[in-house]
């Protein structure tokens, strides 16, 4: 079954974690220094937030995945929007390994479906790295946003 996954960025992680627990009511299933989530079931979401100095605010929208069928068939529906798709095979990022695919809707924001394949203890690959690679580092292994249809999607991870 697919969760629907939203990952927000924020100011202030303690402020926004007590809110969101509020909110949920439930503590988040994963906290980090800089990165917290929740797997809901009510709603069935994967709601992560992280403050890694991006701007407050929607950092991307995903589905997420159980298994490679799944995945293939995201896989299948994103290639048939026609829109830029950038493939990450055992990526690093957010504190898990994951296959992913990620694109950007017509208006440029970071969509991306993925299968978790276990943890890892870094939220992903370092920024100073892809700073030298004028890579957007700002979002969590999402591709650059903005992008026009037709131009392949440069992706960045952290």
């Amino acid at each position: 079954m697919k969760r629907f996954h939203v990952h927000v960025s924020v100011a202030n992680l303690a402020d926004s974690i007590r809110f969101y627990s509020a909110l949920f009511a439930v503590e988040p299933t994963v906290v980090k220094d800089d990165y917290a989530k929740w797997m809901l079931e009510d709603p069935r979401v994967n709601f992560a937030i992280s403050q890694r100095g991006a701007a407050p605010g929607l950092d991307h929208l995903g589905v997420q995945v159980e298994n490679e069928a799944e995945l293939a068939e995201m896989h299948t529906r994103l290639s048939g929007a026609a829109l830029p798709l950038d493939e990450q095979i055992g990526a690093a990022c957010c504190y898990a390994r994951s296959d992913k695919y990620w694109t950007v809707d017509p208006q440029g924001l970071a969509w991306e479906t993925y299968q978790t394949l276990g943890d890892v203890p870094t939220f992903g690959e370092s920024r100073t790295a892809l700073a030298a690679e004028n890579v957007d580092a700002s979002a969590c292994c999402s591709p650059t946003r903005g992008k026009p249809v037709g131009v392949p999607v440069k992706s960045s991870c952290c």
